[in-house]
Parts: C-alpha cells; sequence; structure tokens
C-alpha cells in the first residue's frame, strides 16, 4: 500500500519553497543599482516651466515594462541615470509634455516618459528585511523573510498591515511602515 503525504506536509513544503525563492530567488528583481548622480552644476537647466502634479490624483504610479529607463532631463537624448523593470513604484512629482518627473523609494529623481508608467499599484521593501506573514499582524506565522527592494502588488489593507502579491505568486502580510509608498490611510 502506498502512503500519501498529509495536507499539512504539503503545504508545509510549498510555504518553505515560497520562502526559499523571496529570500533567494526574489532578489533578481530587487531595485536596480543606480549610478552616481551628477553635481548640481553638472544638471542641465530646464529653460520651461514643468506643469506640477495635481494634489487631488493618486501620483504613484508603477512601471510599464522591464528595462525602461530613468533619465537625467525630459528627452530622449539625456543621459540614463538608472534602469528600472516592470512594476517599480514611483511617485510622479511633475509633469512636462509626455515625461513625468519622478522619485523612488531612496529619494532618487529623474524623468521617464509617461508611456512607460501604469496606474497599477505595487510597493517596494524599504527595510533591510521584512516578515511576509500569512494574516494581518505579529502573532500570525512568518511565510517568508524578504530583502530590501522586493517590489508586490498591493492587494488590499487591514490597520497597519497591507496584503500584497509577488510576481511569483506568492501572497502575504507585511507591516505598512515597512513598504514604499505609504498606501495605509
Amino acid at each position: 500500500m502506498t502512503k500519501t503525504p498529509s495536507l499539512s506536509r504539503l503545504f508545509l513544503f510549498c510555504g518553505l519553497a515560497c520562502a526559499f525563492f523571496l529570500a533567494v530567488g526574489a532578489s533578481a528583481q530587487a531595485a536596480p543599482k543606480k549610478a552616481p548622480t551628477k553635481a548640481a552644476s553638472e544638471k542641465s537647466v530646464e529653460h520651461t516651466a514643468p506643469e506640477k502634479a495635481s494634489a487631488t490624483e493618486t501620483q504613484h504610479l508603477s512601471v510599464l515594462k522591464n528595462g525602461a529607463n530613468i533619465r537625467s532631463g525630459p528627452e530622449a537624448t539625456k543621459e540614463i541615470l538608472w534602469t528600472v523593470f516592470k512594476g517599480y513604484p514611483l511617485q510622479v512629482t511633475e509633469r512636462k509634455g509626455k515625461w513625468a518627473h519622478v522619485v523612488d523609494f531612496d529619494g532618487d529623481k529623474g524623468w521617464i516618459t509617461t508611456d512607460l508608467l501604469a496606474k497599477e499599484k505595487t510597493v517596494i521593501v524599504k527595510a533591510a528585511t521584512a516578515n511576509l506573514r500569512v494574516g494581518a499582524g505579529k502573532d500570525y506565522e512568518i511565510a517568508a523573510e524578504v530583502k530590501h527592494g522586493v517590489v508586490f502588488k498591493t492587494l488590499t489593507t487591514e490597520g497597519d498591515w497591507v496584503k500584497v502579491k509577488h510576481a511569483d505568486g506568492t501572497t502575504g502580510w507585511i507591516l505598512g511602515k515597512l513598504l514604499w509608498p505609504n498606501i495605509l490611510p
């Protein structure tokens, strides 16, 4: 007679596999390394007044595709400061034509064409590590430890907690103060 593993062992195995991939494998989509920014004397001067982002509309957007360039100015010929991947969250501070001036979770600034921005809400882990839990609270089991710079899609909130989903399909809850941008009320 063949012995079948219990359902709880199967869930434990799946949970451990997810934890391994989030702790080790998810770092492949961690925050991009950025080139040093130029000194103020080296930065180009803009000659037209940019449009300020509306205070009433949500200005946290995500990047639409992998390999999107963040540039030093609102033109395709400007220097590439760094490259970001699909889902990377950015805050729009102003717009100039088809370009958006953005800030990321480290406070770094640059320009991206608005054609590469999506309205999908994502967050990034700003702490060195964060616990991904099975429920909204510190009393819930830790499903995985997540590294700095890992991006998640937001699903819902409960109190100080945000339910998130990783690109690999793993879901769980992370304390909101460990994420950027702050989406809690």
